[in-house]
């Protein structure tokens, strides 16, 4: 919001002066409008006389430049109201301030609400004395923004003296703008809000609403006013089938980021569809029944597709980088039923697929508790814990001693023995321990059609999420499957001999490797020497095993106490461990304030989301962002790299991740003039992809920048934490 130079105040003081001066003698059903660089403003009565009744129906008529627009009585994210002010009025009693249903404005992710070019606002002007003439005075103080924000305050007058009250022309405009006004009776706009529920954790609050409607829906749409200081996302929409039931989710965000739910709090809903709105005050009270199974938005055919989708995501998962460190446990598999009988064969390979099904389903009741308990939960965010890395470093540097051989038999103690069968990759029990932790550790990749598919699950009910879940693991167990179903394809492998003992040999190197990189994951999160601690633990540990015929049974008590004491060092309280990155090889620090505050300034900005944990991520980088043509695009003026580190738990990359609909990485976004709300990228980058979303969002040579002004109190208005301090004309 720009602050006017004195030269500027004193030009408009001027000219309210002399709208005043010829206001004061008007009489006749509108005063003079009052004329500003953006726009004009009047007031507007229903007739030219007051008439018999106890009420004058009057009017605040607002016109805007083309793209400029003024706010609705609760803006969103950004901006203030027309708030005017009587005082000075005669034969006054209270005047009413009536509000048309909005349009939605979404900038930089954004949401705000008001009027684009033209609207007036009703209002209802009770009478002291009714029949005696009504002087209105009103000072409306407003904001009108496009790139831009500029506040005014419009001083006007309209004298209406004693008469009959007959209608003029200015009394269709204002009945126009009254039908837009949302009804309070559901049954006169033929739609209706028949519930809302608050949902989420307070980490997570949202509502969830039904709307019912007489006829076929269109574009719903549904505007939230909550206790002061909350805010609220658009909307996620869900239409029946039948086009007449729909079901919103609105995330909802409360003052200062606090944890804070609207259970049983008083909000206030605003519904609309096109010309149609109702208005509804409530506490949000139990969840609204759940959408039917055949419903094109998430139940049946809807969610078929998600789940082919998921099935292919799960399927191209075996083709991803993170092939890489499961590709002994693949490769054993196979070699190892080399000259097997079939029906052995297709047993081990059926036990490798359940296994791969079984960590689904354990990492989808692991999202649906921390869902249901309100928890930001994301793909792969299990890699953010320091004790899973440590048990998936300990596992996977016990499969490593066992293909070098320092142990060919099974351990006392369940989870040595299923890690020593999982490695040796013998007896059914064996390949399904392979398998689960091969799906496990193949987490931290993202493949294409994956992400949609979590997303949906993620933003849905503990239903979906278990159905989406199993049909990833499905799509990732596809190759199992197919050997099981073909099991001469295995059958045709040379039997084991001593050729395998280097190839065993090279896959524990593998592992090893496997191992740690685990450990420099952890030593992102805990520190590099804890890192180091626990990884010396872990070899104590493997080695203890190892030595155990030569040792005695005793030394049991050697790789025990090395792991207690590797697990002890990952949940003991971290210390100064590496931060969220910065600026480093040109790329600065993840933040939505700034991120607003370039795009607002002309410039384009690259937003990389990313995680050692996340394999995509380090070949996304290694390939594409910092090669060239991209890397030097970056480096070149007009151009922002922006990096989001979620290898540790981050509230505010979860709720950015969310905001796109995503969650989990690699996620990559381009904003600029040209892309003011953000493009996201696939998540497998491509130097072509991320150079045609730059031009796309970049300014044409001679294109003039976004400005961004703030006025300073009392206009001032604070940025919700999840998004942007930076503001581009709201």
């Amino acid at each position: 919001m720009g602050m006017f130079s004195a030269k500027r105040w004193a030009g408009a003081a001027a000219l309210a002066a002399s709208v005043l001066g010829g206001a004061e003698a008007a009489s006749a059903a509108a005063s003079p409008w009052w004329r500003a660089e953006h726009g004009a403003v009047r007031l507007v009565a229903a007739s030219d006389t007051v008439g018999a009744g106890a009420a004058v129906s009057a009017g605040l008529h607002f016109r805007m430049n083309p793209g400029w627009k003024i706010y609705w009585r609760s803006p969103g994210d950004a901006g203030f109201p027309p708030r005017p002010d009587w005082t000075g009025s005669a034969n006054l009693a209270a005047a009413e301030l009536r509000w048309p249903a909005p349009e939605r404005f979404s900038v930089l992710g954004l949401e705000t609400l008001g009027y684009a070019e033209e609207v007036v606002l009703p209002v209802a002007a009770a009478l002291r004395e009714p029949g005696a003439a009504l002087a209105l005075r009103a000072r409306v103080p407003y904001l009108t923004c496009s790139e831009i924000c500029v506040p005014y305050e419009a001083r006007l007058v309209l004298h209406l003296p004693a008469g009959d009250g007959a209608a003029t022309g200015e009394a269709g405009l204002i009945d126009a703008w009254s039908a837009r006004v949302p009804a309070a009776d559901g049954a006169r706009a033929g739609l209706r809000v028949v519930e809302a529920a608050a949902v989420g954790g307070p980490a997570t609050a949202a509502v969830e609403i039904r709307l019912a409607s007489a006829e076929r829906l269109t574009a719903p749409d549904v505007y939230v006013e909550g206790p002061e200081g909350w805010s609220f996302a658009a909307p996620e929409t869900r239409i029946a089938p039948d086009g007449r039931t729909a079901w919103m989710r609105v995330a909802a965000f409360p003052p200062g980021g606090r944890a804070d739910t609207l259970a049983g709090r008083e909000i206030r809903l605003t519904a609309r569809d096109g010309a149609r709105a109702v208005e509804r005050t409530l506490a949000p009270g139990a969840a609204p029944e759940a959408p039917p199974r055949g419903g094109p938005e998430g139940g049946g055919r809807g969610l078929a597709a998600i789940l082919l989708l998921a099935v292919l995501g799960g399927a191209i998962l075996n083709l991803m980088p993170c092939v890489l460190p499961v590709l002994s446990l693949k490769l054993l598999s196979v070699v190892g039923h080399g000259g097997s009988g079939l029906r052995e064969i297709r047993a081990g390979f059926l036990a490798s697929a359940a296994g791969i099904g079984a960590s689904f389903l354990v990492l989808g009741t692991g999202a649906a508790a921390l869902r249901l308990a309100g928890e930001g939960v994301g793909w792969g965010i299990q890699f953010q814990q320091p004790a899973f890395l440590v048990f998936m470093a300990a596992l996977v540097a016990l499969f490593a001693a066992n293909l070098f051989g320092l142990f060919e038999i099974g351990l006392p103690g369940a989870v040595f023995d299923t890690a020593a069968k999982a490695g040796g990759g013998s007896g059914v029990g064996g390949h399904f321990a392979a398998g689960a932790f091969a799906a496990l550790l193949a987490t931290p990749c993202t493949a294409p059609f994956l992400g949609t598919a979590v997303g949906f699950a993620l933003s849905r009910g503990v239903a979906e999420i278990y159905a989406v879940f199993a049909a990833l693991g499905a799509g990732l167990a596809l190759p199992y499957l197919a050997v099981a179903a073909f099991p001469r394809l295995a059958a045709a492998m040379p039997k084991p001999g001593p050729w395998m003992v280097v190839l065993r040999r090279l896959l524990g190197v593998a592992l090893a490797a496997t191992a740690v990189w685990l450990l420099s994951v952890l030593a992102v999160q805990t520190g590099a020497w804890r890192a180091v601690g626990i990884g010396a633990a872990l070899a104590v540990m493997a080695g203890a095993v190892g030595f155990r015929r030569r040792a005695g049974p005793g030394v049991l008590a050697v790789p025990a106490a090395a792991a207690a004491l590797a697990f002890g060092l990952a949940l003991w309280p971290a210390g100064a461990a590496r931060q969220a990155a910065g600026a480093e090889d040109g790329w600065v620090r993840f933040d939505p304030a700034r991120l607003a505050a370039e795009v607002a300034a002309g410039q384009a900005v690259l937003v990389d989301v990313t995680a050692d944990w996340c394999i995509t991520c380090q070949v996304n980088k290694a390939l594409v962002l910092d090669a060239e043509p991209v890397s030097l695009r970056l480096a070149a003026p007009g151009v922002v790299a922006m990096r989001a580190d979620w290898t540790r738990p981050d509230a505010e990359i979860a709720r950015y991740l969310r905001s796109f609909g995503r969650y989990g990485i690699p996620f990559n976004a381009v904003y600029g003039p040209g892309a003011p709300e953000g493009v996201a990228l696939p998540e497998i980058l491509t130097a072509r992809a991320v150079t045609e979303a730059l031009d796309r969002a970049a300014p044409a040579p001679g294109q003039s920048h976004l400005e961004l002004r703030l006025h300073s109190s009392p206009l001032e208005f604070s940025p919700p934490p999840w998004k942007g301090g930076g503001r581009e004309g709201g």
